[in-house]
């Protein structure tokens, strides 16, 4: 293939030890890999401008984006060199050149700015580790003071971090300054309430006091996450008592040490420790501090191509319909009996015009990905010598292997209450397609490329009275258990449109810093008179969700429609605040509430009567896709078609399902989770 010398030019400001880096779809911009991105370099005479110039195949169409981050050192020798994306271009058309001189210059003017739009996104985690430490009320005060004298005053708390300094520190001094080309380890503080949140910035000198109704939280990125000092400063808040002339932080009181260390030792990526705060003039401690924290590590065995990115993409269109397990909740009154959750239910739903499905994904006791609404379900066992009445057991799914679920009977939970095992006795004869336990793999790959995924990551809720989901007060680690299910959706997502959801926060907030593909919404039940109020704070009001869902930066909510009614305005002020807004709930499932979500501009509707509701029809992408097409047909092309058929909707089951495949012209997104 003939070759010619491109020479790309891009100004922007960058933090020390920090370069600008393009890459783009052919081999020498790194096929979409950030770890063969190539690097630009500054001008010696304006360090704003930065410049590359690399052998690009001629008269081909090459697509590309820019980033600003960090290269530093392989960990092995002669490993790839490990590359930090700090923020990266994200516009749903990349840029394009087609180079057919011998040597051309590209002046693609400001960083972030395409086509006039200006469009980046924060990195993704690819080598370093992120730690959170969160102090707050949600059980009680995260603070005890037990020394009288502190006990009526009011603290202002800073963290602050340095690393543990080992044997053998010493030897390394004598090696080359580039074996010391590291990512710094960065803090900052982020903090949420109903009110608005104030995200990612530095503490002042003393520090933040703590509020009851917020959520204070520090982020500590770093390459040597089991290898740091925190320690949390208490100062007095009401400076004119405990002053000590001439001291550098006035109102110092004491101090609580955590060493990262003790989360590999813990097993677990996600807990509560209570650490003792140690008065600053003598040994005794003054009270204790209790400190939640998350670790989030990067997906393992997996590397996030920068091909595209949906994360926070959203092009608006009327209320998208979602089925809400497929054809809908098949313990729902009412409802047609298509079991939920199985391919059948899925395929139903899609005839019927779902934009998207909506299904419940954990693991098995063997890690793999399966598809299945509750925590637990109750297997029976037949009585010796009694061949009608059946004995039920609850057992939690994860406790189960994926061969076992698919030979199981069972029953869904409420059974156990009453007399609802008719599935039991049924079932015997059921087809593959309607089976209970499909994988996720399987999914995929039954369900046509044109329906949509709102994929919901199934994790335990701790209710205000204590009390677990499903009875299960611990679960998968946190990391293994994305890492599994995150790298079967990219795998396996093709073009799919895809949506995560999750009532968890700390689960939202690991799958927009693990992966840089598909976007999340924040699910949330708010103020319910139907369900139990949740122990974390970030869960337990619309508002404060709208709060968090900002304060990460992920793309919205999906709101519980009972408080929705209530306040409509909800939806317009989440919208006017960048936000995408969903709906769940038993109440959408009326039609007369479908409509005045419709009217308050709603961008999805989750429900069960799908299929009720709609004659089979295309979605709105498969007709999206059919206006597009012909607006490209030529006439000769209308003569020649064996198809009469170009009304829009197309009546004609198999020209809408070969307009579909044919269409080659990339839609609003190709891969939009729109």
């Amino acid at each position: 293939m003939e070759t010619t010398q491109v020479t790309l030019a891009v100004r922007g400001e960058t933090s020390p030890g920090e370069v600008i880096a393009v890459v783009g779809s052919c081999e020498a911009l790194g096929n979409w890999s950030h770890q063969k991105a190539v690097t630009l370099h500054p001008d010696g005479n304006d360090g704003n401008l930065w410049t590359t110039t690399i052998t690009a195949p001629k008269g081909v169409v090459s697509k590309y984006r820019y980033f600003k981050g960090f290269f530093l050192e392989s960990k092995s020798a002669g490993g790839p060199c490990q590359v930090i994306v700090n923020m990266w271009e994200t516009h749903h058309q990349p840029r394009m050149m087609s180079p057919t001189a011998s040597h051309q210059n590209i002046d693609d003017g400001q960083f972030g700015i395409h086509n006039g739009v200006n469009c980046v996104d924060s990195g993704w985690l690819t080598c370093q580790t992120e730690i959170r430490l969160r102090l707050h009320h949600s059980k009680v005060s995260p603070v005890s003071i037990t020394k009288k004298k502190f006990k009526k005053s009011r603290f202002r708390i800073k963290l602050t971090l340095e690393g543990v300094e080992e044997e053998g520190d010493e030897e390394e001094d004598d090696l080359s300054p580039s074996a010391w080309h590291k990512m710094p380890t960065t803090l900052e503080i982020s903090m949420i309430s109903a009110n608005g949140y104030k995200s990612r910035h530095s503490q002042p000198e003393c520090g933040y006091a703590l509020e009851p109704s917020q959520w204070t939280e520090y982020s500590i990125h770093t390459m040597d996450p089991d290898n740091l000092e925190l320690t949390f400063e208490f100062f007095e808040e009401d400076l004119s008592e405990h002053v000590v002339q001439g001291d550098v932080h006035p109102g110092h009181v004491g101090t609580a040490c955590l060493l990262s260390s003790s989360f590999v030792e813990s097993g677990k990526d996600n807990g509560v420790v209570t650490l003792p705060i140690m008065g600053r003039n003598s040994r005794q401690t003054i009270g204790k501090v209790r400190v939640d924290y998350l670790v989030i590590r990067p997906i393992q065995g997996l590397q996030c191509d920068m091909s595209a990115s949906f994360t926070k993409y959203w092009k608006k269109r009327s209320a998208l319909d979602v089925g809400h397990r497929g054809a809908g909740s098949t313990h729902a009154a009412k409802h047609h009996r298509v079991r939920e959750n199985t391919i059948a239910s899925f395929k139903s739903a899609a005839k019927h015009g779902a934009a998207y499905v909506e299904f419940d994904v954990h693991l098995s006791k063997d890690a793999v990905p399966i598809v299945y609404h509750d925590l637990t379900c109750c297997i029976s066992t037949k009585k010796k010598n009694d061949k009608t009445s059946l004995e039920l057991i609850e057992v939690p799914v994860k406790d189960l292997t994926f061969d076992q679920l698919q030979l199981l009977k069972l029953a869904h939970a409420t059974a156990m209450k009453g007399h609802d095992d008719k599935d039991l006795l049924d079932d015997e004869d059921e087809i593959d397609e309607h089976q209970p336990f499909p994988s996720l793999s399987q999914i995929f790959q039954a369900i046509p490329e044109h329906v949509g995924f709102n994929i919901e990551l199934k994790w335990i809720c701790q209710m205000k009275d204590g009390s677990w989901d499903g009875n299960l007060s611990s679960y998968f680690n946190m990391n293994t258990f994305l890492d599994i299910v995150l790298s079967c959706v990219l795998q396996k997502g093709g073009k799919r449109r895809i949506v995560f959801s999750c009532f968890d926060p700390d689960i939202c907030t690991m799958v927009r810093q693990k992966q840089n593909k598909y976007p999340i919404l924040f699910l949330t039940q708010g103020i319910s008179d139907r369900y139990p109020e949740l122990m974390d704070i970030r869960c337990q009001t619309t508002q404060i969700a709208i709060s968090f869902a900002q304060s990460e930066n992920i793309l919205g909510i999906s709101g519980h429609t009972e408080e929705l009614l209530k306040n409509l305005s909800y939806i317009g002020d989440a919208q006017s605040k960048g936000l995408v807004v969903f709906s769940w709930g038993d109440d959408n499932n009326d039609h007369e509430n479908r409509r005045k979500l419709r009217e308050q501009g709603i961008d999805g509707l989750i429900y069960d009567s799908i299929c009720e509701d709609q004659a089979e029809q295309p979605n709105i992408f498969q007709v999206e896709e059919q206006h597009s097409l012909q607006e490209v047909i030529t006439e000769e092309t209308l003569k020649s078609s064996t198809c009469s058929c170009y009304s829009i909707p197309c009546s004609m089951a198999p020209c809408v399902a070969s307009k579909a495949r044919a269409g080659s012209a990339e839609s609003d997104s190709g891969l939009s989770s729109s």
